[in-house]
């Protein structure tokens, strides 16, 4: 690129740069530049002020609450248009017929006894 021995001597591009910049700052004249004005009190904002504090925080205050009491309600609002379930009777307890030994001649029928999971547990002892 540039070659260490042709420092000294300026390229063809740089020479006609140097010569375009230079005529255009001699076009320049004091015609051409506005007048002097002092610095207003107050620049340009780049972007919108925010709104103060306080009302941001009630506006986020106010917006927290809201999601609160929609999600209350959503909530309430299903359970009450959810149907009950049915209701379910208790199971029976389970009794098996055993045969009672009768003396001969008479006719059998069997008893219900009930199963040994409905008997009441005994205290060890």
């Amino acid at each position: 690129m540039n070659d260490p021995g042709t420092a000294d001597t300026p390229r063809p591009v740089e020479e006609r740069l140097r010569a375009a910049l230079a005529a255009r700052a001699n076009a320049v004249g004091p015609a051409d530049l506005r007048p002097l004005r002092p610095p207003s009190a107050a620049p340009h904002p780049r972007r919108p002020a925010l709104p103060p504090l306080r009302l941001r925080g009630a506006a986020v205050g106010l917006l927290a609450l809201a999601a609160v009491v929609a999600l209350v309600l959503l909530t309430l609002h299903d359970t009450r248009t959810r149907p009950a379930e049915p209701a379910r009777s208790p199971r029976p307890a389970v009794t098996t017929p055993v045969p009672v030994p009768v003396p001969s001649g008479t006719v059998r029928t069997p008893v219900a006894v009930p199963s040994p999971a409905s008997e009441p547990p005994r205290p060890a002892g």
